[in-house]
């Protein structure tokens, strides 16, 4: 059994545990790429889970380490919350799945539409892709039409037709007239896939407006998330926002707004913040209690198109484990100690690190700083202002900075996400902020200061 040694213990260089090592040695032998998640795996690799306590997380070898990714943005109350222990342990005693619905589900779809009218009626699945998979087809079984449309380099999960254009280069992100390229993101994608794909840029209004004023008589959707972690972690404009409202009232396009990550950003979620009048609105992470789930919601109207009590419906969606009640239960505990007062002081504290962190870098003269809103972020290195993929996109040194400076928060015992993103959580406290705020200033201040005298 390891041990708790305390905030950024280090037994060596990020990644070089023993156990750790070991772990991901054994791994590899079993595993593609020695992990089950390439989004969470860095070199020469990471450190390997044992247990989790609030917003504290410790290693095989025993290193406590403030996690500031919460499995990407998911744990709202950080590790082991005990409301949703208990409200796991409850269910479970009484059977962990069935092939009959239960009262859980209701609970949790009603619990959904209690914080937001808009989210009328839900279906339950088992992820933020699967969710954002059902919107899509949803939105093509109400209209009739093949094509979506979304924004460059945001990412709504795995799936093909939302993954085109997720990582263009400059090498290949225009196409001939200088908008968006569609651009493959997998290979042996179909080719169908990139014509079935419009790409819309995130922070250009009026060029918006002139690719959905050719292409949104063919568009069943466009998907949208306000406020996209990898394209820069900003929020989408007013100009943006009615652009994309105003071509859905004219042109009958289904709006699907992606809040699988960003529906932490008030009690009722992003689209309210947003001004945003969705058809259909997609769920996840937060809302699951830190088990699998995702959700598909919207209006009666909307949702009609997955109703199957008259037969076969127009569009089917479902899953062995989708509103499990194990999900079902967590997810219900986690939304119920979320409340209004919760939301505020986790978005407050937020506030309180950009400044922090802010006020730190310009004292050290270092050139960078933290997007984001509430309680998400993510760092930023020189004096562009993003606004969105492309202002946001890294060069081959930038990058490799990054690359360091994620390396240096875990080597002092702060766990962030690949990209330098992250998320506070309901156990962190002002002394957690100023930990992380401190940190992060020292670390950039190091790698970039390093970086320049080469």
């Amino acid at each position: 059994m390891t041990t708790s040694r305390g905030p950024g213990h280090n037994s060596g260089q990020a990644g070089s545990h023993s156990q750790s090592e070991a772990a991901y040695l054994r791994a590899q032998r079993v595993v593609p790429g020695g992990s089950m998640r390439a989004a969470s795996w860095f070199k020469p690799h990471p450190p390997y889970a044992a247990r989790g306590e609030g917003c504290w997380l410790i290693d095989v070898d025993g290193r406590r380490m403030l996690d500031c990714a919460n499995n990407f943005f998911s744990l709202i109350h950080g590790h082991a919350f005990p409301p949703v222990l208990d409200a796991i342990q409850n269910t479970m005693s009484k059977g962990t799945a069935f092939g009959l619905p239960t009262e859980a589900e209701i609970l949790l779809a009603e619990a959904l539409a209690a914080r937001n009218p808009q989210l009328e009626q839900t279906r339950f699945c088992n992820s933020g892709t699967e969710a954002v998979l059902a919107a899509v087809k949803g939105a093509r079984g109400l209209t009739s039409r093949e094509r979506i449309a979304k924004f460059e380099g945001c990412y709504h999960g795995a799936y093909d037709w939302v993954e085109v254009s997720l990582d263009p280069s400059p090498a290949n992100w225009n196409d001939a007239d200088g908008n968006p390229a569609s651009i493959a993101y997998n290979q042996g994608a179909p080719a169908s896939v990139l014509t079935e794909t419009v790409v819309l840029p995130f922070a250009d209004a009026q060029r918006c407006a002139d690719i959905l004023r050719r292409e949104g008589p063919t568009l069943a959707a466009i998907i949208l998330d306000p406020h996209p972690s990898r394209a820069g972690a900003v929020p989408i404009s007013s100009d943006v926002v009615e652009v994309i409202q105003a071509a859905c009232r004219r042109d009958g396009i289904m709006l699907i707004v992606d809040e699988v990550i960003s529906f932490r950003l008030s009690h009722a979620g992003a689209s309210p913040v947003f001004k945003l009048k969705p058809d259909l609105v997609t769920t996840a992470k937060i809302i699951g209690g830190g088990l699998p789930i995702g959700a598909v919601s919207g209006s009666a109207e909307r949702m009609s198109v997955f109703n199957h009590a008259n037969g076969k419906p127009r569009v089917s969606t479902g899953g062995t484990f989708s509103a499990n009640p194990l999900s079902m239960a967590a997810g219900l505990a986690s939304l119920a100690h979320y409340d209004e007062a919760a939301v505020s002081r986790l978005n407050a504290l937020g506030d309180e690190l950009r400044a922090k962190t802010r006020a730190g870098l310009s004292a050290s003269g270092v050139q960078a700083y933290l997007s984001g809103m509430g309680s998400l972020f993510r760092l930023h290195l020189g004096t562009k202002q993003v606004v969105d993929y492309r202002s946001a996109y890294a060069d081959e040194q930038t990058a490799e900075n990054l690359r360091s400076i994620h390396r240096g928060m875990l080597d002092e015992g702060i766990i962030l996400t690949p990209n330098c993103s992250g998320a506070l959580s309901t156990p962190m406290t002002a002394q957690e902020v100023d930990l992380l705020a401190t940190t992060l200033v020292r670390v950039v201040a190091r790698v970039v200061g390093t970086a320049a005298a080469r």
